[in-house]
């Protein structure tokens, strides 16, 4: 499944644990569709690697960051991954501005092989 909006770059440490970071930005009518493709990754992530998820250095097998800022006024808008409900909560941007959505995903050596062939990373 090959993403639109998110478009990773990758980082390794001395451990080969994987660091995946993506930005995109883009305007009122665009966010939804964003929110739906950042929505499947951690669907993916959190149903795939089920109860393994938290820090790295805890024994995690995964974890993520989420943000968004209002790129108009630089406020930082409210935006939440629920794995209960496999959704996100997020704040809606004011008509006709620009938000920068940011998604880091860590992960070990099993979850970026997975990872890249499931979203086609390189």
């Amino acid at each position: 499944m090959a993403l639109d909006y998110l478009d990773f770059e990758y980082s390794e440490d001395e451990d080969s644990n994987g660091t995946w970071d993506a930005m995109a930005s883009v305007a009122d009518h665009r966010w939804g569709a964003l929110l739906a493709e950042v929505c499947n990754v951690l669907r993916w992530a959190s149903q795939e690697f089920h109860g393994r998820r938290g820090p790295l250095d805890e024994g995690g097998d995964w974890d993520y960051d989420l943000s968004a800022q209002d790129d108009d006024n630089g406020r930082a808008l409210n935006i939440r991954w629920s794995a209960s409900t496999a959704g996100i909560d997020a704040e809606t941007p004011q008509p006709g501005s620009y938000t920068t959505l940011t998604l880091t995903l860590t992960g070990n050596t099993a979850f970026g092989d997975a990872l890249r062939q499931k979203f086609e990373l390189e």
